[in-house]
């Protein structure tokens, strides 16, 4: 497995010249293909996976009667806990199929339907960590997750063995080198270092389950502990890692592509927002012969009851979809993820993957439960970690600023100002409405719901507020400068009442 901040490297999403090992496509025998379409199920398949983790949390139950109590806590904190574990489990194993198809360009069928076993044996991840949440003290749930990540590492080697038994399949610098033997042994390493871990954690489960999760939890931080091994050898030892003498257009330990990196993202974004509506579909649906009985037949009054339930599925999903809007936003003006920015935009995702969560816990405000207060603050602490590591990348981004960014966006400029402000809103809007519920307790319902429906409205007119808030801003720099010593620059880059209404 890879690094879950890694991302794929450019090349990876450019035009493959064909090298000398390989023919045109149309020329290829034996069924070879390229693996565009692999990818992108593959992509979309492992995105869904890794925020599905989240249902066997939001499905927790706990009566509207019912405190939310010692017990209560560390049974969700429980769960939480695993959960962030296997959803990042999960995106270091998608960055190791990332790095794997780098290598591999050409598929034919027994690549495919290796990959498809590799698909299968990770859609049965969540059930596996559904046993570790619910039984977190026994070894067999632990162990079964711990077996699937070994198989399906030994799976992907299985595909790398193969690959350069047919070198055609490779990529077209890897086919004309003369180190293939280095990227074979590269590229093994990523993959099986994950498998190796996990398959420490599956032997510990019987002993020492504690260490187990310790093990799998260095799957996780592994790659990123080496990556600074690495960094602190270059830098105060003088030891450089050794790579080949051949000039590649990508290599294995680069950081990923900002499209690789959206792609996924966007899956994630996606599959959130569709988990709610299914759990509208599931539980807000009232039954014929309830309806029949109790409300006369009348379907109006009887969906009447669940309207807190709607209100609540509203706000989640434009709580989503605005973070969506936030995230696309900051990527429009990157060029270039870095590593760094890569670790941060995961546990971004990790912290949306639990808004179904935060939905189920505040659509239990219709059955007037006890533990509200305590529902809106788990709530507004999982959109202030998912919004304040995207505020992360963005300060990632600007410390490498010339590779990371565009330069209209760089430091001190106008659309600075207006990113500033968007990745700002929503982590201090969720940190103010967690304290106001804290003073004011019995009003927190009504504020979490006021805050839901104003919080577009703000979108809408931010861009105008950071337009007037530099106007006068320069307007009172010019003022408090001699009107000689005023740059033409600065004169031009003022804005005129036109200028802010368009």
């Amino acid at each position: 497995m890879a690094e879950a901040g890694d991302g794929a490297a450019a090349a990876a999403d450019t035009p493959r010249p064909l090298g000398r090992g390989s023919r045109a496509l149309g020329e290829l025998g034996g069924g070879t293909q390229a693996s565009h379409r692999l990818l992108a199920y593959s992509d979309a398949l492992l995105s869904i996976i890794a925020t599905v983790m989240i249902l066997p949390v939001a499905h927790t139950k706990i009566h509207p009667d019912q405190k939310f109590g010692e017990s209560v806590q560390q049974l969700l904190a429980t769960k939480i806990a695993v959960y962030l574990m296997t959803f990042l489990i999960v995106t270091v194993a998608w960055a190791a199929h990332v790095r794997l198809f780098q290598v591999i360009e050409l598929i034919d069928d027994v690549l495919a339907l290796l990959n498809l076993a590799c698909m299968m044996l990770i859609t049965f991840l969540p059930y596996t960590f559904s046993l570790m949440a619910s039984f977190p003290g026994v070894p067999f749930g632990i162990f079964m997750f711990s077996i699937c990540a070994v198989i399906i590492g030994c799976i992907q080697a299985i595909i790398v063995l193969y690959g350069f038994h047919h070198p055609y399949l490779l990529n077209h610098q890897i086919q004309e080198s003369e180190n293939q033997e280095f990227y074979k042994y590269h590229i093994l390493k990523i993959i099986l270092r994950g498998p190796t871990l996990s398959f420490l954690a599956a032997i510990f489960s019987f002993f020492f389950i504690p260490l187990s999760y310790m093990f799998l939890g260095l799957v996780i931080f592994f790659p990123h502990l080496s990556h600074l091994t690495k960094w602190f050898k270059s830098k105060f030892l003088g030891q450089e890692e050794e790579v080949p003498l051949e000039s590649f257009t990508f290599y294995l330990t680069e950081p990923l592509s900002k499209e690789r990196v959206e792609a996924f993202s966007d899956g994630v974004y996606a599959i959130v927002a569709t988990l709610l509506i299914l759990d509208i579909c599931e539980d807000n649906v009232p039954d014929s012969k309830e309806v029949k009985e109790k409300y006369h037949g009348h379907l109006i009054d009887a969906l009447s009851v669940y309207g807190p339930n709607f209100l609540a599925y509203f706000g989640s999903f434009v709580t989503i979809g605005l973070l969506w809007f936030v995230h696309h936003s900051l990527f429009l003006h990157v060029t270039k993820a870095t590593r760094l920015m890569g670790v941060l935009n995961t546990l971004s995702l990790a912290f949306v993957g639990g808004l179904p969560l935060a939905y189920q816990l505040t659509s239990d405000f219709a059955d007037k439960s006890h533990n509200q207060i305590e529902a809106i603050q788990v709530s507004c602490v999982t959109i202030f970690f998912a919004s304040i590591f995207q505020f992360g990348i963005w300060t990632a981004a600007l410390f490498h600023e010339r590779e990371s960014l565009h330069p209209f966006a760089r430091y001190g400029g106008r659309e600075h100002a207006f990113m500033f402000a968007k990745l700002a809103l929503y982590p201090c809007v969720s940190l103010a409405v967690f304290i106001l519920t804290c003073i004011v307790s019995e009003l927190s319902t009504t504020i979490f719901h006021l805050t839901q429906i104003i919080v577009p409205f703000a979108f809408l007119v931010l861009r105008l507020f950071v337009r007037i808030g530099l106007m006068v801003l320069k307007l009172i720099m010019s003022l408090s400068r001699p009107r000689g010593s005023v740059l033409e620059e600065e004169e031009q880059a003022c804005l005129s009442p036109a200028e802010i209404l368009s």
